[in-house]
């Protein structure tokens, strides 16, 4: 049996404000499981925001893993993430989850991933998972071209992923900071 996975997760930066969002699709193959999933989560007592691609129980345990990260360095979420980034990439049973992490404090945007990759995009834009690139381009073109505000570009975004990518629905939830 094939794992649950595959969504799109857009996060935007902009005039003070981040955005970070997700699709609610959970499929298991071919087949739509769930169209409401939630796949972010706001974190360190509302001061980071986090969502993942992938692979369901391996993204939770990355979501507790990283809380705790943030716990031990008090919410710095740099250090948390490199942190959790080496611990990843060289822990036995880490190594092998399947998911990518995107997270972000009213100062950083971060892509976590299990070969120990921190990523901080140039221009505050990030996207993950299988509708990403799609998620991406629209994100990055709406940024230049409209003054719409992080929430309604990360909305945006996600619905022109959801009418390309096959695993990505538009039944969208998004967080601000």
């Amino acid at each position: 049996m094939k794992d649950l996975h595959a969504t799109t997760v857009c996060s935007v930066r902009k005039d003070g404000r981040v955005a970070l969002g997700a699709d609610g699709q959970v499929t298991l193959g071919n087949t739509v499981m769930k169209n409401s999933a939630t796949k972010i989560r706001l974190l360190a007592d509302g001061n980071v925001l986090a969502g993942f691609a992938g692979s369901v129980s391996d993204a939770i345990t990355l979501f507790e893993r990283f809380e705790g990260k943030l716990k031990e360095f008090n919410n710095n979420l740099a250090r948390a993430a490199v942190e959790l980034g080496k611990e990843w990439r060289t822990d036995k049973y880490l190594r092998n989850l399947e998911a990518l992490l995107a997270v972000c404090d009213k100062e950083k945007t971060l892509l976590l991933s299990g070969s120990g990759e921190v990523i901080e995009p140039d221009d505050g834009i990030l996207a993950i998972g299988s509708g990403g690139p799609f998620a991406l381009a629209s994100a990055r073109s709406l940024m230049k071209h409209t003054d719409m505000s992080a929430e309604e570009i990360v909305r945006e975004a996600l619905l022109t992923a959801a009418g390309i990518c096959i695993y990505t629905n538009d039944i969208i939830k998004v967080e601000t900071l």
